[in-house]
């Protein structure tokens, strides 16, 4: 039976939640949130068709005003939002499905147009290169301002608030987003924090706002309740440490003491052959460092995702692309069916075309063609 012989397809007990697969519905931003940055209808029939996922996971969703980077991304900061994400968590329940919100504050990676022409808050004033999308278009990186001490536990309240608002919304749980050069991995790498005080310095004090995080965020809801996303070999947004293997490894270690309901990895989306203290191998390289569930993600297949399974690299395989193309994702690769193509120009922003207008399979398609 394929049910036995596919890993990808065998259930799972994440904490008190009983996953029908081990395939997750990775964080996406799609930028179609409504005003007021308040998820929409569209979205609800969006989360919906992919139910079927063991677990999903929502789209990055701000904590605060202050964690705006893009146009059209929900946040979960105000009473209308909070309101607003029921329609997508009723939806995804009553198909049977699992969600979990992606509590996110994007740090440095934003524009004073977001924020009344206020500069954007970083744990120190490096300016990331390139260029962010706005409302008026491509607008080049700002230096941001540094975050002084004792607004820190401010911006830490602002992720419990957020938590305990995904909760009322009828989330399962939240993952908090301490990947891809957001706020919390600027805090992380040596190469985003130059800071003087106890969040700087050596990789312990580097470590402490994302462990600080951790510990409120799972005091607020509980542990079984909450998620961590971390990139040790990401370079997305100008993003760089000087030992990211020694750095995650000790953060990730201490993550072991919350008892999480699941650490998510996000394998390197860019060539770090060239660069000897970053992994290749970022699921494999940190599986002996964390005790607890492992969701690895990044540029997986159908037959990958098997073999990260029966390597026991992990316990669960993110699927990004991949799901937003083919919101029946597990039943194709139940019978190993053809997978629709996703449609780059539509990735963000727009309305329903390339969001949910992709087609499920056909009937005719669902016999098995081939078992794994």
């Amino acid at each position: 039976m394929e049910q036995s012989t596919n890993p990808l397809l065998q259930s799972y007990k994440l904490g008190n939640i009983s996953l029908p697969n081990r395939l997750v519905m990775a964080p996406m931003t799609r930028n179609r949130a409504g005003e007021g940055n308040t998820a929409t209808e569209l979205m609800a029939t969006y989360y919906r068709q992919r139910s079927s996922a063991g677990l999903i996971v929502s789209e990055g969703t701000q904590i605060s005003e202050q964690g705006v980077g893009y146009p059209n991304t929900p946040g979960i900061h105000s009473e209308e939002q909070v309101e607003s994400w029921k329609k997508v968590t009723n939806a995804v329940h009553e198909e049977g499905g699992k969600i979990f919100a992606q509590i996110w504050h994007v740090g440095r990676i934003s524009h004073p147009i977001f924020h009344d022409g206020d500069l954007p808050v970083a744990p120190s004033a490096i300016k990331p290169e390139g260029q962010t999308f706005t409302p008026e278009g491509m607008k080049d990186f700002v230096t941001p301002r540094a975050l002084e001490t004792e607004e820190i536990p401010g911006v830490i309240d602002d992720y419990v608030k957020a938590a305990e608002n995904a909760i009322r919304a009828g989330f399962d749980g939240v993952e908090i987003h301490g990947a891809n050069g957001y706020l919390i991995d600027q805090f992380i790498q040596d190469g985003t924090n130059n800071r003087t005080d106890k969040y700087g310095g050596s990789k312990e004090n580097r470590a402490r706002f994302a462990l600080e995080v951790t510990e409120a965020v799972t005091k607020a809801i509980g542990s079984e309740r909450t998620g961590i996303r971390l990139s040790p070999s990401g370079e997305f947004n100008d993003m760089y440490d000087s030992n990211p293997k020694e750095t995650f490894s000790y953060l990730i270690e201490q993550l072991n003491n919350y008892d999480l309901a699941y650490l998510h990895l996000v394998e390197p989306l860019t060539d770090v052959s060239d660069m000897p203290n970053y992994t290749k191998q970022v699921a494999e390289f940190f599986r002996p460092s964390y005790e607890g569930t492992l969701i690895t993600c990044g540029n997986y297949d159908r037959e990958s995702g098997m073999e990260v399974l029966r390597e026991e690299n992990a316990d669960l395989v993110g699927y990004a692309k991949l799901f937003l193309a083919n919101p029946d994702l597990p039943k194709r690769f139940a019978v190993n069916a053809e997978l629709n193509e996703p449609d780059r120009d539509t990735f963000y922003g727009g309305d329903e075309k390339g969001y949910t207008d992709y087609s499920f399979m056909k009937e005719e398609d669902k016999t098995a063609q081939e078992v794994a």
